[in-house]
């Protein structure tokens, strides 16, 4: 009897795998080819600063932070530095609002286009002073309370008392102007959470109680719901309470190792992180890395490069800000290899589709992807297979979710309904992650058959 039932399991077992290898006849399978060069996608990678690619560079060591007013002009020779999808801007208040309630979105306008211009979205930070840039005449003028007096050490800047309700008022009035300009703007990328002290970065000799960097940080979630936001990393309790509620963060000193005894790459980052909670934060918003300096003085200064990239992708940096500065020439290959690590990279490993469907049915695909970078994508791009010939064309979509594509393998197994009004005939069977404003492909993959309109060509199928 056992006998009996053995070879009923082996003739079960045996009858599965031909019908398996019979469908797998009649299926096309595609193992495409990768490659491994630097891919430019949305969102992440390496970000020019206070200008657009193809801009000069800053020389030196030396960068600007108050940024564009007006067109800055290509540089006659293309620059030797990476090619980036985002433009990263920050202004002062007094540029933005010279005037109470008069406010200037013109620098910003132009920022906007620009980045269009130069195949880039836009990232920005408003600033509400900095040593050379002070708060606007008319703030210190209205009444609001100043937190120094001119006597003191830091007597030559006007430091405001962040306590007071007319900050919180004058300054969210400009933050809830920006949000109700541009949140939603689909050239507009990111946006700085910035509150209080220098360049907004959330520190301040006269840090006013938590309750009110909270509602300065309110502020921001409540004006910009469809843009992504950035928090600022210096004050642990604000970095928690912005990331819990779905902002991403950002540093902004990334490869400081410069000081013996205290620096932020030994004795704050890495411990600052887990004292917030935000190890995870990273799967569902964007880290962002700024230089601190640029990397002409790390290398100077005898830096351990090393390290400074490793943390790097520790902590899943989809973009980083080197203030569009040259990369050193003895770092260039070891930047380049960095460069295919962060953010996402896409490479699809296989796919299986039907030689020949019907108008009308429902076509089975497979695909499997592997993501090698360090973080997901952070919009809802769609995965879109496209039936193309002569006779017609379907662009036909899945449902994948591909923000859900951490790194590692990522599979689509489904069923994609053609169209009836097909024409019989052979059509190319192309794939894309297509812009869900544009519709449009928008990302490109690691891999061969990339065609000139952003498809990529994997094979052929017959519609009979």
């Amino acid at each position: 009897m056992r006998m009996k039932i053995a070879g009923m399991v082996a003739a079960l077992l045996f009858t599965g795998f031909a019908v398996r290898a019979q469908n797998q006849s009649q299926d096309v399978v595609v193992y495409p080819k990768e490659i491994n060069t630097v891919l430019v996608n949305p969102g992440m990678g390496v970000e020019t600063f206070q200008r657009f690619n193809d801009d000069a560079l800053n020389s030196g060591l030396e960068w600007s932070e108050a940024g564009p007013v007006k067109r800055v002009e290509d540089a006659g020779e293309k620059p030797d530095f990476p090619g980036s999808s985002l433009a990263y801007c920050r202004w002062f208040w007094s540029a933005l609002e010279p005037a109470p309630g008069q406010f200037n979105w013109d620098m910003i306008d132009l920022a906007l286009k620009e980045a269009r211009a130069h195949g880039q979205q836009l990232a920005i930070r408003l600033m509400p002073y900095d040593k050379e840039h002070p708060l606007p005449a008319w703030y210190r003028n209205s009444g609001a309370r100043r937190a120094n007096k001119p006597g003191d050490a830091d007597g030559d800047i006007w430091q405001p008392d962040f306590s007071d309700p007319i900050y919180l008022q004058d300054w969210g009035q400009l933050v809830r102007t920006a949000g109700a300009r541009y949140d939603g703007n689909p050239d507009l990328a990111l946006v700085d959470i910035s509150t209080l002290g220098y360049w907004g970065e959330g520190w301040s000799p006269y840090m006013p109680a938590f309750e009110y960097q909270k509602a300065l940080i309110d502020v921001y979630l409540e004006s910009f719901t469809r843009t992504l936001l950035l928090m600022n990393f210096d004050q642990q309790r604000a970095l928690s309470y912005a990331t819990s509620h779905g902002a991403g963060w950002r540093l902004d000193c990334w490869g400081d190792m410069g000081k013996p005894y205290f620096n932020e790459m030994l004795d704050l980052y890495p411990e600052q992180i887990a004292r917030a909670g935000i190890e995870n934060v990273w799967q569902k918003s964007p880290v962002s890395l700024e230089t601190c300096g640029v990397m002409g003085a790390w290398f100077r200064n005898g830096f351990d490069l090393n390290y400074i990239l490793s943390q790097a992708l520790r902590w899943h940096v989809s973009s980083v800000n080197i203030k569009s500065s040259a990369v050193p020439a003895q770092w260039e290959q070891q930047f380049e290899d960095f460069e295919k690590k962060i953010g996402y990279r896409f490479i699809l490993r296989r796919l299986e589709y039907p030689r020949s469907v019907r108008p009308g049915e429902m076509m089975p695909v497979h695909m499997w992807f592997l993501n090698a970078g360090v973080a997901p994508v952070y919009q809802n791009y769609a995965l879109a297979v496209e039936l193309d010939s002569p006779q017609g064309n379907a662009v036909i979509r899945t449902p994948a979710d591909i923000r859900k594509w951490l790194p590692g393998d990522a599979v689509f197994d489904g069923t994609l309904y053609v169209p009836t009004d097909l024409k019989t005939g052979q059509y190319e069977f192309r794939i894309a992650l297509l812009d869900p404003r544009t519709s449009r492909p928008a990302i490109k993959l690691a891999i061969e058959g990339l065609q000139p309109d952003g498809w990529y060509d994997l094979g052929t199928i017959q519609l009979e």
